[in-house]
């Protein structure tokens, strides 16, 4: 929410300090500042010059030559191209070493041989537009008609030295949407008197009763509806002062009866609407929930087609605005409208906001209905709106306000309990200067109730009362206590697990992502998901975001090849990124999915192959003490290459996979490079990992070192090897390190040679050959069983 300061100064009398001290104390008080900016402070050295003289250049037949008044008592000689100059014009003039939006940086010099002190200004070179001045041309130096005088600072003359403040309004406090809302808060802040001002209108111009009726027919979705006629509507610019402040806002000028209810919207906080009588059919306004299929042409130009819960505003045969959101194009406000139709009302947040959403056309108006407006701001706002029209002539106002209420004007009452909030927030402070603060925020008293003012729906609790007290009084007067209690937060055995995980995965060089958990059935076909497969029942999310997040995933491949393709094709040479991902499974209709957590990392480029990725596997379970597990070739998972693939496995249980990704599934990822990629199952991990420590002294005895050359099928996995020797040679191994791995012309053709030292060592005695030997027969053994048999 942005906030003009001279606005503010209507409301509440400031004292004099520097803008730095106002934001600090609306913080501190609880209006949270984002940032300030001062209108115009990319303007400078740039003031207003009277055009003394003009002569053509006379080696141009476009230029002219100027005399220009700055104020500096010398008139200074000018050069400029524009066609729309007289003498005694005023103008801005940027003077040698000035400074214009976008950072243009304006230098005396020679055009066409002759000297030109600085640049004539048009509006666009200003940072403006035709909207801020409506009688100023779009093609030609900007001529003020502004009430200023030559050398004045060009901000100041043209009213561009506005202050503005922006605030980060939390959902809880629409009230605050409102330049009315944050005076409240500046003059409870800094102790001043808020000055409101009663809108006055004197109508007289007939009744708008005998012209249209208003009916609400869903008082649940609308518990306010208020409107008021004006005829003999005379659209025109509206004047500086409001121009001004609607520019300060961020809200781009058109003209009177557009800005009326755009001022209105700011000062109020109350969206208004605006209806061509002629328009209305039947002269009848009702507020009804839409048919079903029925359709509306919105001002934007889209069609749109209602449900049965969206709320629509209606003449006698058809919608012709969409609640709360915006309005239809048959009944805008056009060339030749003559009479109009102020509409201001109160719609249920909630309904707007699922209107606004399932329609995708969230406005202005939108945003703040969805936060829960005050039905009783609804006819100050349109009685501002009226006297506005009368006070700049739009138009001539009827008498009477037509309304339909359905709702209670009794204040919320909460019990004051000053002990209470005393023990509550650990301060001591008087029941009296507790009302003192609460009544500078229009609260009044009922015997012990507070009576809690309309606009402020966030009060519902004595704990919403102490937070007013609390920031009012001053967060910083409150002293620090420590926590009572002996509770101290620790990790769960499982918090610890997963940690260990991913500090692990960031020692062994990945970088952590984290990405939606929705994606687009389309992900499926791009990792060549066959059309049969488990995975594609996934869980269809009825509310959207849009197109490419309609489901939720059954596998995270899909979400780590749309990161690894996106550092791809930026040009990042290689990437190595890892997410613990949660993936989620159908169970059935009346059951929540099953959540299944799963570690997956994919890497390209450095030399990242099908080994990198397993040796990252491997010191990954070997971290986490995870032993006794299995790996195989695995020739038939549909996104990975069916020759540098093999899946993992846990006492028979499937662990993860690891494999290089298909080339048809980089092709569709657009990547021309090698992938590779592994998941695991994060709850078989856990299940399985051994994260209790415990000590092992040194060994006392030495270790006896045995190599082993095996001759076995070129298809026999060297895990399996490993495996076999672990089981021969039983307690006394510590180590099997492998150190050859051997195909050629001395080996028979579809077999290898693979070599391992073993390292053998017994805790209670140094080891004798006996013992030595009788380990190496049984792993020889156990390797027989396989088909691997000894070198010669």
């Amino acid at each position: 929410m942005d906030l003009s300061m001279k606005w503010l100064k209507e409301f509440v009398e400031l004292p004099d300090m520097p803008i730095r001290s106002f934001t600090e104390a609306m913080t501190m008080s609880g209006s949270k500042v984002e940032s300030w900016r001062k209108e115009g402070d990319e303007i400078q050295n740039v003031v207003v010059g009277k055009v003394l003289s003009l002569e053509r250049h006379p080696d141009s037949d476009h230029m002219w030559i100027t005399m220009t008044d700055v104020g500096s008592g010398e008139p200074l000689q000018i050069i400029t191209g524009a066609q729309n100059l007289k003498v005694g014009d005023l103008v801005p003039a940027a003077l040698h070493n000035s400074c214009l939006p976008g950072g243009k940086k304006i230098k005396k010099g020679k055009l066409r041989g002759l000297e030109s002190n600085g640049m004539l200004c048009s509006l666009s070179e200003l940072g403006l537009t035709k909207h801020d001045f409506p009688y100023a041309i779009e093609d030609g130096i900007f001529v003020i008609r502004e009430d200023c005088r030559p050398g004045q600072p060009i901000q100041e003359a043209i009213g561009l030295d506005d202050t503005v403040v922006e605030f980060e309004i939390t959902s809880n406090r629409p009230d605050c949407f409102s330049v009315i809302g944050l005076a409240r808060e500046a003059a409870a802040t800094f102790h001043k008197p808020l000055k409101l001002h009663t809108p006055a209108v004197k109508g007289g111009h007939g009744s708008g009763a005998e012209m249209i009726s208003v009916s609400v027919e869903a008082p649940d979705l609308c518990p306010m509806y208020s409107a008021r006629v004006v005829k003999n509507v005379r659209v025109k610019p509206s004047p500086r002062w409001l121009r001004e402040r609607l520019r300060a806002m961020g809200v781009r000028p058109i003209n009177n009866i557009v800005d009326i209810t755009n001022y209105v919207m700011l000062e109020y906080g109350q969206p208004m609407h605006s209806f061509d009588y002629r328009f209305i059919q039947g002269h009848k306004i009702t507020v009804r929930r839409a048919k079903e299929g029925e359709k509306i042409m919105t001002l934007d130009g889209t069609p749109r087609t209602l449900r049965e819960k969206n709320l629509v505003i209606a003449d006698e045969n058809r919608a012709i605005a969409v609640a709360g959101v915006m309005g239809g194009e048959n009944s805008e406000i056009v060339d030749g409208t003559t009479t109009i139709v102020f509409e201001s009302a109160c719609f249920k947040g909630p309904s707007v906001r699922t209107t606004a959403r399932d329609l995708g056309m969230r406005t202005d108006a939108s945003s703040l209905y969805e936060k829960g407006l005050d039905p009783n701001n609804c006819i100050p706002a349109l009685d501002r709106a009226c006297e506005l029209v009368e006070l700049l002539d739009a138009g001539d106002v009827t008498d009477g306000i037509l309304e339909d209420r359905h709702f209670s004007p009794e204040r919320r009452r909460i019990r004051f309990e000053p002990d209470w909030t005393n023990r509550f927030l650990d301060i001591s402070l008087s029941a009296e200067k507790m009302k003192t603060i609460l009544s500078k925020l229009d609260c009044e008293f009922d015997g012990d109730e507070i009576l809690v003012p309309s606009f402020r729906p966030d009060l519902v609790h004595k704990a919403d009362i102490a937070e007013e007290i609390a920031r009012f009084y001053g967060y910083d007067k409150i002293a620090s206590t420590a926590l009572s209690g002996g509770a101290q937060g620790k990790y769960t055995a499982r918090q610890k697990f997963e940690k260990l995980i991913g500090d692990t995965m960031l020692a062994l060089g990945a970088s952590e992502i984290m990405t939606y958990s929705f994606i687009s059935p389309k992900y499926y076909d791009k990792i060549r998901m066959p059309a049969d497969s488990p995975l594609r029942n996934s869980i269809v999310i009825s509310n959207p975001l849009g197109e490419d997040t309609g489901i939720m995933r059954t596998t995270a491949l899909p979400s780590m090849m749309e990161i690894l393709s996106r550092n791809y094709n930026n040009r990042n040479d290689s990437a190595c990124l890892y997410e613990l991902a949660t993936e989620y499974h159908p169970t059935s209709a009346e059951q929540l999915p099953e959540e299944k957590l799963e570690l997956i990392c994919g890497m390209y480029g450095n030399g990242s192959d099908f080994f990198t990725a397993k040796g990252m596997v491997e010191d990954l379970l070997e971290k986490l003490n995870v032993t006794e597990w299995d790996i195989s070739a695995a020739t038939e998972e549909f996104a990975y290459h069916p020759g540098r693939c093999a899946a993992l496995s846990i006492g028979g249980n499937p662990l993860g996979i690891i494999g290089e990704i298909h080339p048809k599934v980089m092709e569709n990822y657009g990547m021309d490079c090698r992938a590779v990629s592994f998941t695991l199952d994060v709850d078989s991990l856990f299940q399985n990992a051994g994260m209790d420590k415990t000590y092992r002294p040194l060994p006392k005895f030495p270790a006896v070192a045995r190599d082993l050359a095996l001759i076995c099928e070129d298809k026999t996995p060297v895990m399996s090897l490993e495996k076999a020797i672990r089981i021969g040679a039983g307690s006394l191994l510590e180590r099997i390190e492998l150190f050859d791995v051997y195909r050629g012309e001395q080996i028979e053709k579809g077999r290898k040679s693979v070599a391992f030292r073993i390292v053998l060592r017994s805790p209670d005695s140094t080891l004798t050959e006996e013992q030595i030997t009788a380990a190496m027969t049984r792993a020889v053994k156990e390797l027989e069983n396989i088909g691997a048999i000894l070198r010669s």
